[in-house]
């Protein structure tokens, strides 16, 4: 069966501004301000896809162009361990990652493979163009993961210092390139990597938050826990290095509200942070759109000073409209951070509870999620969802893994046409 493309507009979310894709537009080209794009469906009910597999099962509401192989979606159950120990009565618990007693079959363990999913297929089968992506761990995996099965080259950026995270099952397709920022440097430095490579035309910069497949793909969680619990959630918890999951779920929230069969949209977003790298959360407690100044120096510092290691982004979508700000603003948030002694705590307990073990970043949003309850943010009754976005590693490695060496190490201070000779090398 071809697959037919979804029908969608862009709308500046700033001024409502409408306009047509023409094919991986990032922003809005009459835009008087920064502002991020939104996807607006031409279905507009929440029509869950019985054809079709995996995350494809929520295609109607991704900006896509084909299906690929492999996708699992994420997968939302009733709690009863963690609720029962927390004196919830409705939680709800959205796990992407590994665990096949419960269905999830996150290859990679992460819910990054539900951006890699939706950005990929945003693509044109017949684009020739090499993407390139950046990233401080999780993503990379999971877009290289996607990219080795489906035969879809690509370049990704990443700190040298977080190559332990790039662990596979099987070595992969050599349409994957991996280029490493040198020890020392943090995910920004990935970022400037990337962008230098995207000033030639034969690479393709995949766009982060800005592009709306990944906030998309991403907002397929909420989808699965409405789709479990018949209704928009009262509470929402994640974990946050740049904030963008947060931002789809909202999105997605909005959408499920025009629908009209879930409830309104009454859903609070309750995002954490890792501290010491507690940048969005200084922000979010002064009140402030914009993120206090944050060194280079202090950057790397703090990343290397938190488990979470990939929630140390230094310039997230925070203040941009759309942004995370706005989402805390709108849905009446807050912020809580959590310690790395936290994190520790509630790995131990959440598997003691549920019976698997999840990422840093995952135990981020549990130690929020107890945090609110011990101080009445949410009430026992409330219809709670909490975003566990990544676990089971422990499982998936199991059977064996490898992990991917660079196929470079270059400097992000390096000019951007050394950068570009280097890697075109490579192809």
């Amino acid at each position: 069966m071809k697959f037919k493309e979804t029908s969608y507009r862009l709308v500046n979310v700033a001024d409502g501004h409408e306009f047509e894709d023409k094919g991986w537009t990032l922003s809005d080209a009459e835009a008087s301000k920064p502002s991020l794009v939104r996807a607006v469906y031409e279905n507009r009910k929440f029509t869950p896809r019985e054809d079709l597999d995996g995350i494809y099962r929520y295609a109607d509401w991704m900006p896509i162009k084909r299906v690929l192989k492999h996708s699992c979606a994420p997968v939302t159950y009733k709690s009863k361990g963690l609720a029962a120990l927390l004196g919830l009565e409705n939680l709800y618990i959205t796990f992407s990652g590994w665990n096949p007693r419960i269905g999830a079959r996150m290859r990679t363990g992460s819910f990054k493979e539900t951006e890699a999913y939706s950005v990929l297929a945003r693509m044109d089968e017949k684009e020739d163009r090499i993407l390139v992506v950046q990233s401080a761990g999780n993503t990379a995996r999971a877009f290289a993961q996607v990219c080795s099965d489906n035969k879809i080259p690509i370049v990704i950026c990443v700190p040298q210092d977080n190559l332990h995270d790039l662990w596979f099952r099987k070595p992969l397709d050599k349409c994957v390139k991996l280029i490493a920022a040198p020890h020392g440097c943090d995910y920004y430095d990935a970022i400037a990597l990337g962008e230098k490579l995207a000033s030639d035309p034969k690479f393709l910069l995949e766009g982060g938050a800005k592009n709306v497949a990944r906030r998309d793909g991403m907002g397929t969680t909420l989808l699965s826990c409405v789709e479990k619990m018949g209704r928009i959630p009262d509470a929402y918890f994640q974990a946050v290095g740049s904030g963008t999951g947060a931002i789809a779920a909202w999105e997605n929230a909005c959408r499920l509200a025009e629908d009209g069969r879930f409830g309104a949209n009454n859903m609070r977003v309750f995002v954490a942070q890792n501290s010491p790298f507690t940048l969005m959360y200084d922000a979010w407690k002064a009140d402030s759109r914009s993120l206090p100044e944050m060194s280079p120096e202090e950057g790397r510092n703090k990343s290397e000073r938190i488990l979470a290691t990939v929630l140390s982004n230094r310039k997230p979508p925070y203040g941009i409209a759309g942004g995370l700000y706005d989402v805390l603003k709108e849905s009446n948030g807050d912020f809580f951070i959590a310690s790395n002694n936290d994190i520790y705590n509630w790995l131990l307990q959440f598997r003691n509870k549920e019976g698997y073990d999840l990422l840093p970043a995952s135990c981020v949003a549990v130690a929020a999620l107890a945090q609110a309850v011990s101080e009445g943010v949410v009430r026992k009754d409330d219809y709670i969802m909490l975003n566990c976005t990544g676990g089971g590693t422990i499982g998936a490695k199991s059977r064996g893994f490898i992990c991917k060496e660079p196929d470079l190490v270059l400097s992000p201070d390096l000019p951007a046409e050394d950068v570009v000779k280097a890697v075109k090398a490579l192809f």
